[in-house]
């Protein structure tokens, strides 16, 4: 197994998986189509049954104890591709059985009993020929008597059954899959073998251990990261002069190592030659480069020597004491903003502190509080409040009608096609405002009952629509804005307003704005 290449182990690692699951698949798959069958058997037995116990026939033989019924009901259970139908009078003899010979013979099933007290209902039973779906239905004359029993029983299929009815659909579907799964497989192995330069498991470990070897025979100490700062790389020189035990590889550097500035190489992306600096207190001198692979940095190296009998590097405090000067004027920006507060405070400015911290919060509560009375449907309220924090992010004013109210639906609409009326024209309008400048940017929003109609209003200061264009706004692909996944939005508004027998009208000018103006006609409470 050892000398197997690696591509046709990963390959008929992936076949196997892919065969064995289509093997669970067909299992489940067969399973659920006979517990489906079943049900389907069930209603149709318990159907024929009650359609035989109808008829006059039946009732006129039962109550004249007449035995000539057996051919009727033989051409009904041909006709209705029964497995048997059996009528029974009230002493459980057989009127008629597919079986000529069980004529006048005495039923003695388990669970026919109910149905002799005017119950209807179904059973599973193991016969002669399989597992039956069964139904017993009593038979009433007209003065709601019960004169007998009608038993209509239907077989279901095996699983042995089911496997060779789909034997051929199971071929195709099982030859298929596994002919494009093993011709994926392949691919995918003959790719992560490239990517492995075709270098065989047993050939990279044994590179790695000559690697390792290499590392550890050199007089400098390297460490390798990658990353995501994981040692990959700690030879024995590196952990003589850094005073580490034991081996380090797979964890943090940053864990080892605290204080090293290996770490820096993969944000700066480029190497540092011949720096002095100090790990763990040991003054050494660094080479430290990035590695790359196809131009893509993937890890960091460091070359280093002891150097400490050499010079004390005193520079190195230069980079900290800039850190913690910045972090000095950042903490003193920060207070400057705390003494102002307090500030405001002492001098009893408490009206101008509070409405200073609380004006955001009393503006959201306003608005929150109005969309929950006059907006009476969680998801509309929900996307107008949305769309009005989106405004704000774009500096644009989103307003909503004060005197907007909504109550209920129109006709042939819910709630999850006017979020998305809503949403496209409000979605368009922040759109306009991409093609031009405008210094007050804003967009006007109102839904109201109004003389029996649904008006829903969307207005904008926007760039507008040119003239020639206004026609086709709501033809499918049309848009202004290009791209190939445009011209979608308008299209289906329009289609959701038309399917609710609704009307929607454009109106615009270039360089002012547009305004499209939706009316649907509500329903007579």
């Amino acid at each position: 197994m050892k000398r197997i290449s690696i591509l046709w182990k990963i390959t008929g690692l992936i076949f196997f998986i892919l065969g064995f699951s289509l093997f669970l698949a067909g299992i489940v798959l067969i399973g659920n189509y006979i517990s489906g069958k079943e049900e389907e058997l069930k209603t149709r037995s318990f159907v024929t049954a009650q359609t035989i116990a109808e008829l006059p026939e039946v009732k006129e033989a039962l109550e004249q104890d007449d035995g000539g019924l057996n051919e009727v009901i033989d051409r009904l259970r041909v006709i209705n591709n029964a497995n048997y139908i059996v009528v029974l009078n009230m002493d459980r003899i057989r009127l008629t059985h597919p079986v000529h010979d069980r004529i006048g013979t005495r039923s003695e099933g388990a669970d026919e009993g109910p149905a002799f007290a005017e119950h209807s209902y179904t059973s599973k039973a193991k016969g002669e020929i399989g597992t039956v779906m069964r139904a017993f239905v009593p038979v009433m004359n007209d003065a709601h008597e019960q004169i007998g029993v009608v038993l209509a029983g239907y077989k279901v299929p095996s699983f042995t059954e089911v496997l060779e009815n789909l034997a051929f659909e199971i071929a195709i579907t099982s030859g298929l899959s596994l002919l494009f799964g093993g011709w994926g497989s392949w691919i995918l192995a003959r790719q992560i073998k490239r990517q492995m330069f075709k270098l065989e498991p047993h050939e990279i470990a044994g590179l790695l251990v000559e690697r390792t070897e290499t590392f550890n025979a050199m007089h400098e100490g390297v460490i390798a990261i990658d990353r995501d700062e994981n040692i990959t790389i700690f030879n024995k020189k590196a952990r003589s002069m850094m005073r580490i035990e034991g081996d380090v590889t797979g964890r943090s550097i940053r864990e080892v190592i605290p204080d090293t500035a290996l770490p820096e190489i993969l944000e700066l992306d480029h190497g540092i030659y011949s720096k002095e600096l100090t790990v763990h207190n040991l003054n050494i001198l660094s080479n430290r480069v990035p590695i790359k692979v196809n131009g893509e940095t993937i890890g960091a190296v460091a070359i280093f020597q002891d150097r400490t009998e050499v010079k004390k590097m005193a520079e190195e405090l230069t980079g900290v004491r800039a850190f913690v000067n910045a972090l000095r004027v950042q903490n003193h920006e920060y207070n400057n903003k705390l003494h102002t507060i307090a500030g405001l405070i002492q001098l009893g400015n408490y009206e101008k502190a509070l409405q200073f911290v609380f004006q955001t919060t009393e503006e959201q509560d306003e608005l929150i509080q109005f969309l929950s009375s006059h907006i009476k449907d969680e998801s509309i309220a929900g996307l107008l409040l949305s769309k009005i924090r989106r405004g704000k992010e774009l500096g644009i004013a989103v307003e909503i009608d004060r005197s907007s109210r909504f109550e209920r639906f129109p006709p042939r609409i819910d709630h999850h096609d006017l979020v998305l009326i809503i949403g496209n024209l409000i979605e368009n309008a922040f759109d306009s405002f991409q093609h031009g400048e405008c210094s007050k940017p804003r967009i006007f929003v109102s839904l109201e009952h109004v003389s029996g109609q649904l008006l829903l209003i969307v207005e904008d200061n926007g760039s507008g629509i040119h003239e020639q264009d206004l026609p086709y706004i709501f033809d499918q692909g049309f848009s202004t804005k290009g791209g190939s996944e445009r011209g979608i939005g308008l299209y289906m508004v329009r289609q959701l307003i038309h399917q609710a027998n609704g009307s929607i009208q454009a109106e615009s000018e270039e360089g002012a704005g547009t305004s499209f103006i939706v009316t649907f006609q509500m329903e007579e409470m």
